[in-house]
């Protein structure tokens, strides 16, 4: 007997995050032998500092290891309080912050305020699992394209002209994923304006916002503290190297988090105690760890774009911040999906399609430098065999 599977509208709508399958025809060409240059992952190459391991370690050896207050353990919301007080003008109140994998976030504000029909706006290209994470909560996502003469930043012009009695969140990111862009506090200062004319929130992901080079970073969070209609994101995954552990935090307004903590109760019941004594450690710890990290990424940033300049049909403009880069392909002749797998086929080097992200992600695609330089120069040189 054949089962049919009866889905929900909900499921049906899901599609995941391109970049794993992907990952899955690498993964495929490594267990057959082959040497893969990976650009395709997000994933930093270090290891997460000793003194965050050594904290989780040390609650673990202590018996830290039952449930916790579904908001998160008192600590790391002090701490997380301290730490992005400067960046909001203000502390915020430890009822404003939320902890859990920063990416869930991403899921339950959206089902915490949206209605199916209601919209979300977002930038085009934009990172990929705010689209799905969109659809399954039954929303209407409206794109706003981004160019690259401009940088590929959002502006507060375009973001108007797609407002409607509709709107219920503007989705930021900056730095961004995947162009690497920042926004220009003019802008960021022009949305809020547009947020308090609309009733709209503003969710601001800056997972990024340690990762800048020259541009510095400005959060449209200084503009109410979190208090009424802004929402930050943030989480250890980036600057502290710590993907693996799923440890992030939002600061919201106090009624929005209440909401929050709901459905963490519901989904999760908590993050894992050990592992936010961790995420304490790396606030509070020496943060000579990120200086490092980022002298490295600046000199992996610079090798990456001076590379992908010297490639036959490709222009490159310097990211602002991340470490992405999101190069023009179109002087190739071939489209974003093309010119990616002929990469992993003929060179066996993985990249993204610039359309993963969004329409206008065709003509460039994303390539990640969080390896070192040594792999870094292997992979343009295998692209520089392909192209020439």
């Amino acid at each position: 007997m054949t089962i049919v599977h009866r889905f929900s509208d909900a499921a049906r709508n899901l599609t995941g995050s391109p970049m794993f399958k992907v990952l899955a025809r690498a993964q495929e060409l490594e267990r057959a032998g082959e040497r893969v240059v990976h650009f395709e992952i997000g994933d930093p190459d270090f290891a997460t500092p000793t003194h965050i391991t050594d904290a989780a370690v040390t609650a673990l050896r202590a018996g830290d290891t039952h449930y916790a207050n579904s908001l998160g353990i008192r600590e790391l919301r002090e701490a997380v309080a301290d730490y992005v007080a400067p960046d909001l003008g203000a502390r915020p109140r430890v009822g404003q912050i939320a902890v859990a994998p920063a990416i869930s976030f991403i899921y339950f504000i959206a089902r915490c305020l949206v209605n199916p029909g209601d919209e979300i706006v977002v930038s085009d290209p934009g990172y990929s699992s705010y689209f799905s994470a969109f659809d399954f909560v039954g929303a209407r996502t409206v794109l706003v394209p981004t160019l690259e003469k401009n940088g590929f930043r959002l502006k507060a012009a375009d973001v108007e002209r797609v407002i409607t009695p509709r709107t219920r969140i503007l989705f930021i990111n900056s730095p961004q994923n995947p162009t690497g862009s920042m926004m220009e506090k003019n802008d960021l200062e022009n949305i809020f304006t547009l947020a308090q004319r609309h009733d709209f929130y503003v969710l601001t992901d800056e997972v990024y916002a340690k990762m800048t080079y020259d541009m510095p970073h400005y959060s449209i969070a200084v503009s109410d503290q979190c208090n009424e209609r802004v929402i930050l994101l943030s989480g250890f995954s980036k600057a502290y190297a710590m993907s693996g552990w799923r440890l992030g935090y939002a600061v919201a307004p106090e009624p929005v988090v209440e909401k929050l903590g709901l459905m963490i109760q519901t989904i999760i019941s908590n993050v894992p105690p050990f592992v936010q004594r961790g995420g304490i450690a790396a606030l509070t710890g020496s943060q000579q760890c990120v200086t490092d990290m980022m002298r490295e990424y600046r000199a992996r940033r610079d090798l990456m774009v001076a590379g992908l300049r010297g490639l036959l049909g490709v222009t490159c403009i310097e990211p602002d911040g991340a470490f992405y880069t999101f190069p023009n392909i179109t002087g190739t002749g071939m489209t974003s999906e093309q010119f990616c797998e002929r990469m992993l086929e003929e060179a066996r080097v993985v990249l993204l399609p610039g359309t993963n992200f969004g329409p206008s992600g065709e003509g460039y695609v994303r390539l990640c430098f969080s390896v070192s330089r040594s792999e870094i120069e292997e992979g343009l040189r295998r692209m520089h065999r392909i192209l020439s």
